[in-house]
């Protein structure tokens, strides 16, 4: 394990989930506005912290050579990438005006949930307002043209003085004028570490418990800069293990890696759905490809597990429409969540899951500060078993990852009780003896149980 520690994070992220929301398939209207409407539905369901996908205007651009590989290949037509921005400072009016983000934001804290939004600072778009007045913005090639990044739009360039003072105001701007609470950092890895340090120290001038989470995996994100990394490891470790059928061993293997990889307490996403996966998996979405009790194993990992839960949006009534960065109103009209879903008896089952989920976080400390104890078992290929270490007790957790009827032994390094009573369970036997968990798991079963 690293020598290093990580910065101290403020407690309601430490304490909270993420709920991303990203506008346009949120609602049939896709606005600020008709998002704000279902904020109590949110807080009602547990939701701790609001993320919005980019809500500043986007670059409409019809050239093509400036759209990604996977703009083009949605054949939606689409100029208006929100990842692809024009003006910084900007709401789209797509999506609404300054009011209705100021709404959006106090609405949300009247009702206990932080709002925090997007940053796209790797690159912009093609038409972006400032590069005409400030070449020196973008990076350029040796004959002076603009140099495009990864995804085909204009790279931002770090060396311009300018520039960083530029979207370090801009990151002040959205925290003193729509009281946000922090950001979620596009491609963070490609924008230099000490940009994002500087940033934080203005902020927290503003607003001393800001937040920051890094889309990336640099080992010191969070040494003096961001609060969560949210990488795709992780993601996708659960994709093979749910979706693959790959041992469940994996995910114990992956976890010992960056614990041993990153400085000591860093926090990490715990995810398995977002917007760039729905995105390009539309048509094989892990509602459909995993099935219902798959999705709510893994669910219940990342609630259990240390780190941030996070969910997107529809996850919580099992939604499995088409959803896409590239489809709004006027591009594909019914690329929405399902919502009616919700009237189903699988969306009920799964509202009522994600809502035991949520609760058990919240009434569980040791959930969210304590340690992870792995535990060994004798069917490591499809059992996940670990033990939360806390002040106030402990817990422990077993779930069968696989799609088979799974009999197995836990052992822990003491006497357990043989009164054990579960917090939550589902297609779940068990008897207890001495040091010992025998567990009969149907598949995707799971114990939740005090120590």
């Amino acid at each position: 394990m690293s020598e290093k520690i990580a910065r101290r994070a403020p407690s309601y992220v430490t304490n909270g989930n993420i709920y991303q929301l990203y506008l346009r398939p949120f609602t049939p209207q896709g606005t600020l506005a008709a998002a704000t409407t279902m904020l109590p539905f949110l807080a009602e369901n547990g939701v701790d912290i609001v993320y919005l996908c980019p809500v500043t205007w986007a670059d409409d651009d019809l050239r093509e050579e400036f759209w990604s590989d996977r703009q083009k290949k949605s054949q939606l037509k689409n100029p208006q990438n929100p990842y692809r921005v024009k003006d910084y400072y900007m709401i789209d009016p797509e999506y609404g005006t300054d009011d209705d983000l100021l709404l959006f934001v106090k609405e949300a804290h009247a009702l206990g949930m932080r709002v925090i939004l997007d940053l796209v600072y790797y690159h912009c778009g093609p038409d972006a307002v400032f590069i005409k007045d400030h070449p020196d913005f973008v990076k350029r090639d040796e004959q002076g043209q603009v140099k495009n990044g990864r995804w085909h739009f204009p790279e931002l360039n770090f060396e311009s003085a300018g520039l960083r003072e530029y979207l370090w105001k801009n990151m002040e701007y959205f925290i003193e004028k729509f009281d946000v609470d922090g950001y979620r950092c596009d491609v963070s890895p490609a924008v230099p570490l000490d940009f994002w340090v500087e940033g934080r120290k203005r902020m927290e001038v503003i607003k001393p418990d800001v937040m920051m989470l890094a889309e990336g995996d640099m080992v010191d994100d969070q040494l003096y800069a961001f609060d969560v990394n949210y990488g795709f490891g992780w993601q996708g470790t659960l994709f093979k293990v749910f979706g693959q059928k790959a041992p469940a061993s994996g995910i114990r293997a992956f976890w010992q890696g960056m614990m041993d990889k990153f400085p000591k307490g860093a926090r990490f996403l715990r995810a398995i759905d977002n917007h760039d996966i729905s995105n390009d998996e539309y048509d094989q979405r892990h509602e459909l490809t995993w099935g219902a009790r798959a999705n709510e194993a893994a669910l219940l990992l990342n609630f259990t597990m240390d780190g941030v839960p996070f969910i997107y949006n529809g996850q919580e009534v099992a939604d499995s429409n088409r959803h896409s960065i590239y489809g709004n109103r006027n591009f594909g009209k019914n690329l929405v969540i399902h919502w009616h879903n919700a009237l189903t008896n699988e969306g009920q089952e799964r509202l009522e899951f994600f809502r035991e989920i949520v609760q058990l976080r919240h009434d569980n400390s040791v959930l969210t500060d304590g340690t992870v104890e792995w535990l060994e078992n004798d069917q490591a290929d499809a059992i996940v078993s670990f033990r939360r270490r806390g002040y106030e007790g402990d817990m422990v957790i077993i779930i069968n990852a696989s799609d088979k009827l799974i009999s197995g032994t836990v052992s822990l390094d003491d006497t357990v009780s043989p009164f054990l009573e579960p917090e939550l369970s589902r297609g779940a036997d068990f008897t207890v003896k001495g040091k010992t968990i025998k567990v009969d798991l149907l598949p995707y079963g799971f114990i939740v149980a005090n120590l």
